[in-house]
């Protein structure tokens, strides 16, 4: 069974977390930034409580002695989503003084899969800077963009064509493709 280490900071978007968590198959750790459990009341009205069904435990982001936190606990992927740019900033150079950006530079230097679902816009030329550091050392830097070709027709829709798409990237059932029933 996959493993997978999910972290959802501050930025606005939580719903897009919220989606993989529910929808991701495996074995799910949570991981949540204080801000993003501000911003999951207040966007979503959920607390950590409500996803914990949905995972095998959740973390605080202040747990720097998590099994996370070691290199000798291996998972098949790190997604942050939604990533503020300040996280996206502190992997990009290193510092890692939560479990979130912790485990990003455990994910790093062991080089284990990872996603940065970006979420603030516009971007300045620093978060792009610290994109392309990032994509440079093989993280997958995935702005959250929803798809359209699908032709959503709820907000509902629109989360999972992302979530979709995030999906895909860990190798997991994404649903088809654009136009994917021509190739049937």
């Amino acid at each position: 069974m996959k493993r997978y280490l999910i972290g959802i900071t501050g930025a606005s978007g939580s719903v897009y977390g919220v989606d993989l968590v529910r929808r991701c198959p495996g074995e799910k750790y949570l991981v949540l930034s204080d801000w993003a459990r501000h911003v999951l009341q207040s966007e979503l009205k959920l607390t950590p409580s409500d996803l914990e069904p949905r995972v095998r435990r959740v973390f605080s982001d202040s747990d720097l002695a998590a099994p996370f936190s070691s290199g000798s606990n291996r998972y098949e992927a790190l997604v942050v989503v939604p990533c503020s740019v300040s996280t996206l900033a502190k992997i990009a150079i290193g510092i890692a003084d939560t479990l979130i950006t912790r485990a990003a530079q455990v994910a790093l230097k062991e080089r284990m899969r990872m996603v940065l679902c970006v979420r603030e816009t516009p971007l300045s030329t620093i978060a792009l800077t610290n994109a392309l550091t990032l994509s440079r050392e093989g993280v997958v830097v995935m702005p959250i963009s929803p798809p359209w070709y699908h032709v959503p027709q709820s907000l509902d829709d629109l989360v999972r064509g992302f979530t979709d798409k995030v999906l895909g990237l860990l190798g997991e059932d994404a649903g088809p493709g654009w136009r994917g029933e021509e190739l049937e």
